[in-house]
């Protein structure tokens, strides 16, 4: 018998599972139905978070694109597409303006959020690593109030630290943004909380049968097994630091010390007498986003689980 003969005597039903009929719909099966449903949740998720993405780097495209207009056409053009690009001119007028004051904040800010978010993630792993592998007394009660200072707002400890700075004379200098951003509660907790999991205990003893020292098995071991974290804490602090605009406001009043946050607020202040500067603030923003996205792309490799893995044997 021939196959178009075979196919004219199979009954209607006997289709097999998963044939361009059933997937089109027309006798779609409980299988195929059950196949394609995983499928159909996922495009949908994918979907949203496609949204949820143009949403989030809609801003960062204005931003790119308003640093290349001019002054002019940064208001009498449409603010997403291109009008006369003049990028380098721009930056250039950006680092020049005033004597290259742009580049002092710069320097500030990479001063602060560098130097401020290396010594907190330090400091907040030492404690971290304490608070979860040492047993002292008042341990939780010390754990407790290191969470109760999360949910302290760093706006409303502004004024406290700006009275408790001008008593000893450190208002107006570099130690008044860089002492109150080294400490970071959330930075222990989290410390904590991984050290608690990714350091084994019969790591550690082994080392110590060793004749390893504790600063030797926190910084060779410790530190390299909470690696992650690390990366995480240093990040949220680095982007914090650097976005900060409350603190340098209220603790400096020399703008050679000002972080570039507040030194572009300074420069909007002004563009209703100089309008060039509201395009020198549009540019300044657009440049001060390049750090931040390099650090990003040059820590997210260390974002990775499983450095313990065969370490220690069952």
């Amino acid at each position: 018998m021939s196959a178009t003969a075979q196919q004219q005597s199979s009954p209607v039903g006997a289709h097999p599972e998963g044939t361009l009929e059933d997937v089109s719909g027309a006798r779609e099966t409980p299988a195929v139905r059950r196949r394609w449903a995983p499928l159909r949740w996922r495009i949908l998720v994918v979907g949203v978070l496609v949204v949820f993405a143009c949403y989030f780097l809609l801003p960062v495209y204005w931003l790119a694109v308003a640093a290349t207009k001019s002054t002019g056409d940064l208001f009498g053009t449409f603010g997403l597409t291109l009008a006369n690009p003049r990028l380098w001119e721009n930056v250039t007028n950006v680092l020049t303006y005033d004597g290259g004051i742009y580049l002092r904040w710069a320097a500030n800010s990479v001063l602060y959020a560098g130097t401020g978010a290396l010594v907190s993630t330090l400091l907040a792993a030492m404690a971290g690593f304490a608070l979860a592998k040492y047993e002292f007394p008042g341990r939780e009660v010390l754990f407790k109030v290191i969470l109760a200072g999360v949910l302290i707002p760093g706006t409303a400890l502004a004024l406290p630290l700006f009275l408790l700075f001008s008593r000893v004379g450190l208002t107006d200098t570099y130690w008044a943004v860089l002492l109150p951003s080294v400490v970071n509660p959330f930075g222990v907790y989290l410390c904590r909380i991984y050290a608690a999991s990714a350091v084994p205990d019969s790591l550690l003893e082994s080392a110590r049968i060793d004749g390893a020292g504790e600063v030797r098995i926190f910084c060779t071991l410790a530190l390299r097994m909470m690696g992650p974290a690390l990366v995480t804490i240093f990040l949220f602090q680095f982007v914090g630091i650097w976005n900060n605009y409350f603190l340098p406001l209220v603790m400096l009043s020399d703008p050679e010390r000002y972080p570039i946050t507040l030194g572009l607020t300074s420069w909007q202040s002004f563009a209703d007498r100089q309008p060039e500067l509201y395009q020198l603030t549009v540019g300044g923003a657009f440049l001060s986003v390049i750090p931040l996205i390099a650090a990003m792309l040059l820590l997210q490799r260390f974002w990775r689980g499983g450095l313990t893995e065969g370490s220690v044997k069952e």
